[in-house]
């Protein structure tokens, strides 16, 4: 089993390659962002554990540029930030595990284990309509091999009207898949961003995929306009 751990505290960085190898390991230990980004395309290894806090490219730099490169290595952020944003912005950037400092070592191996066994997920499902592709780990659309750049809400709504692509989709169904069901805003806002939408993914290209159907929603064309 072979780890990378990526880690600028070069005292932790000892006492994990330590423990490791002690668990069985066989350990790489890198210190900063440029490094890692380097070892982790250039080597395979079983698991990946990646401080957050690393300087040159921070971790969720780099997690998100190996998810992009397509590297499926599963990751655990591990960070002294304990906040709810940040492991939800790691996990939308594809870690598989998050731990926080100070931290039990017994919990992380165990972690680490169950991890492997779990082995690299299979590369997503990328969405597609005609030549109007979403990809929900690399958080990228594309119209005709051309990249788009969204807005994470206008990349949330055009996720959800993919996810039901052919279907007639009401303002509350977006609402509750796009927003939440506690919105309790102006419920236009909905055709606010499918006009955001439709100047980025429709007009640019002459095409009509977001369609309007009277008196019930929005239809997402199974063609891609």
């Amino acid at each position: 089993m072979r780890v990378l751990v990526v880690e600028d505290e070069i005292r932790l960085a000892e006492t994990l390659q330590r423990g490791l190898t002690g668990d069985g390991f066989v350990v790489d230990v890198v210190h900063n962002g440029e490094d890692a980004l380097w070892a982790a395309t250039e080597h395979e290894f079983d698991v990946i554990v990646l401080d957050i806090m690393v300087p040159k490219l921070n971790g969720y730099k780099v997690l998100e540029e190996l998810r992009r490169r397509e590297v499926w290595t599963p990751v655990m952020m591990l960070t002294a930030k304990d906040g709810e944003y940040d492991q939800a912005d790691a996990f939308e950037l594809g870690a598989d595990d998050y731990l926080t400092k100070p931290f039990s070592f017994i919990v992380l191996t165990a972690r680490l284990h169950a991890l492997i066994r779990r082995g690299r997920p299979e590369r997503p499902v990328v969405l597609a309509a005609g030549d109007l592709t979403l990809d929900p780990t690399r958080r990228r659309v594309e119209r005709g091999g051309q990249e788009i750049r969204l807005t994470p809400r206008e990349f949330g709504l055009l996720e959800f009207l993919m996810r039901h692509r052919g279907a007639v989709v009401t303002k509350g169904e977006i609402l509750d898949g796009v927003w939440d069901s506690a919105f309790e805003g102006d419920p236009n806002v909905v055709e606010v961003y499918i006009r955001y939408l439709r100047r980025k993914i429709d007009t640019p290209y002459g095409r009509e995929a977001i369609q309007t159907v009277r008196g019930m929603g929005y239809r997402l064309d199974t063609d891609g306009g």
